[in-house]
């Protein structure tokens, strides 16, 4: 690639984001890398318009890496709820805490330095970086694959090693050397505007004349999707326990796997015994037991298909069970715990039911 491609290439996207590009997303307000940094891990696989309303209230809770360190996981957790890919927010607040006690609160302002932080990686370091300070780092999230590999009909799924390295040294020589903090701004918005993964709108695209997909017909083709393959399914009863007082019995997930650190409701395989399991765990009976309409969800790895049981507790006998690991939910309470979307819905039509 000729150095005047690059240009055209750059000067073509200021142009265009000079009159288009959005400047009032709440993380344009006050660019610190701290706040950046929040909502590059926020929008990481998550729409702007979903991520707004979670941002506002994260800053209203956290305004400084500070009070993010000190805030307990439960709490980040119940604000990240719904959000989903909730190791994003176990990675936050680790990097919060690695934050005060390695560089005494101040949030580092070099590449090698939030490299080493969990859950950032070189393209969203590069954006926290020329974002907030306007430092030159080339970046390529899932827009910028998308822009580069139409418009250089850079063959493969971006997933595989050679096509992103390929990817990322388009990136690098494109980059200008000024104006970095719009140049990167405006490349993501492009990809979240107008080259939107269906239905692009190359009529009023600035690198129309310069995209070799649209040239060949050959838009849809780029970039190429993942190879497809069938996800696998696996079944789950959960146990949604229900005492005479109207609260309902949550168990703390383990630290990782799915929902991690999350609270959800006690689960059995689909063949399990729940009245063994009452007498086991709680040692005592059910006065009812009502299964609700099945659910399912769906992770990258696997669907989930969620068998949910509503049970009445008789109080006779019942343990009580509030510690670490298992609490008492009071459903007429806003209680700051991070719930799994399905968990939270369930919860949600239980209290409308109970009304």
């Amino acid at each position: 690639m000729k150095k005047t491609e690059a240009e055209a290439f750059s000067c073509a996207l200021l142009d265009w984001f000079a009159v288009h590009g959005r400047r009032d997303l709440p993380w344009q307000q006050d660019k610190s890398p701290y706040r950046v940094w929040v909502s590059e891990i926020m929008l990481q696989q998550t729409r702007v318009a979903t991520v707004i309303p979670y941002y506002l209230a994260f800053m209203r809770a956290f305004p400084r890496v500070e009070d993010l360190a000190a805030a307990d996981l439960d709490e980040v957790l119940h604000l990240w709820s719904g959000l989903g890919y909730y190791a994003r927010a176990r990675n936050l607040h680790r990097a919060a805490v690695m934050v005060l006690k390695q560089h005494q609160g101040v949030f580092p302002e070099k590449l090698e330095q939030l490299l080493a932080l969990p859950g950032i990686g070189e393209s969203t370091a590069g954006a926290i970086l020329s974002l907030s300070l306007g430092q030159h780092h080339a970046i390529l999230d899932g827009n910028v694959k998308r822009v580069l590999a139409r418009v250089f009909m850079v063959d493969g799924w971006p997933g595989k090693a050679a096509v992103i390295k390929e990817l990322w040294r388009l990136s690098r020589r494109l980059t200008p050397e000024k104006n970095v903090r719009d140049y990167n701004q405006a490349i993501m918005d492009l990809g979240a505007t107008l080259c939107t993964r269906s239905k692009p709108d190359c009529v009023h695209c600035p690198l129309v004349t310069q995209c070799a997909a649209y040239e060949a017909y050959r838009v849809a083709d780029f970039p190429a999707r993942k190879p497809a393959r069938n996800l696998p399914s696996r079944t789950v009863q959960m146990l949604m326990l229900l005492d005479e007082e109207g609260r309902v019995l949550l168990e703390k997930r383990p630290p990782s796997g799915i929902w991690g650190g999350l609270w959800s409701f006690p689960e059995l395989g689909p063949g399990e015994d729940v009245l063994a399991w009452l007498q086991r765990c709680l040692g005592c009976e059910a006065t009812e037991i009502r299964a609700l309409p099945e659910r399912r969800h769906s992770f990258s790895h696997f669907h989930l298909r969620i068998l949910p049981q509503l049970i009445l507790l008789e109080e006779q006998g019942l343990q009580v069970l509030d510690g670490d690991d298992r609490v008492w939910y009071n459903l007429s309470r806003i209680q700051k715990r991070g719930l799994a979307a399905p968990v939270q819905q369930l919860l949600q039509e239980l209290k409308e039911e109970l009304k």
